[in-house]
């Protein structure tokens, strides 16, 4: 018998407009998507990579409660990337809204942070002895 495997995640973001934020990480954060379900519309799956992130929107604010309101320098989402450093500057040269710059951590990665349309923090990096160099 074969054993089932995960084979993918997609962490669920609530936002307040779907077609907007959908709109950033497009733009700003290189995702794809196709379509929106809903009328209005009211959710969106957007992929990069083999990646996913779903979002979906809340018509109280008060539910869009970024991790760092809660928990001091948390991301709601962090990618693992190949190259770092590269995709830090093609996010910038998008406009994302850089919220920490690259850097080094005590826990051996290099890694940025931007802030999305809502607050929240997603953070990219990369393991420091898988960099060249």
């Amino acid at each position: 018998m074969t054993k089932s495997k995960i084979i993918g995640s997609a962490p669920v973001l609530l936002v307040h407009d779907v077609v907007l934020s959908a709109n950033y990480y497009r733009d700003c954060v290189g995702f794809i998507y196709e379509r929106f379900w809903g009328e209005p519309a009211g959710f969106c799956i957007l992929w990069r990579d083999h990646f996913h992130i779903m979002l979906s929107s809340v018509e109280d604010t008060k539910h869009i409660v970024p991790h760092y309101k809660v928990v001091d320098k948390m991301c709601n989402i962090y990618f693992w990337v190949n190259d770092v450093e590269a995709l830090y500057h093609e996010l910038v040269q998008r406009g994302a809204t850089i919220d920490y710059e690259l850097c080094d951590q005590p826990y051996g990665c290099r890694e940025f942070g931007i802030q999305d349309l809502d607050g929240y923090d997603i953070a990219f990096g990369q393991d420091m002895e898988d960099r060249p160099g």
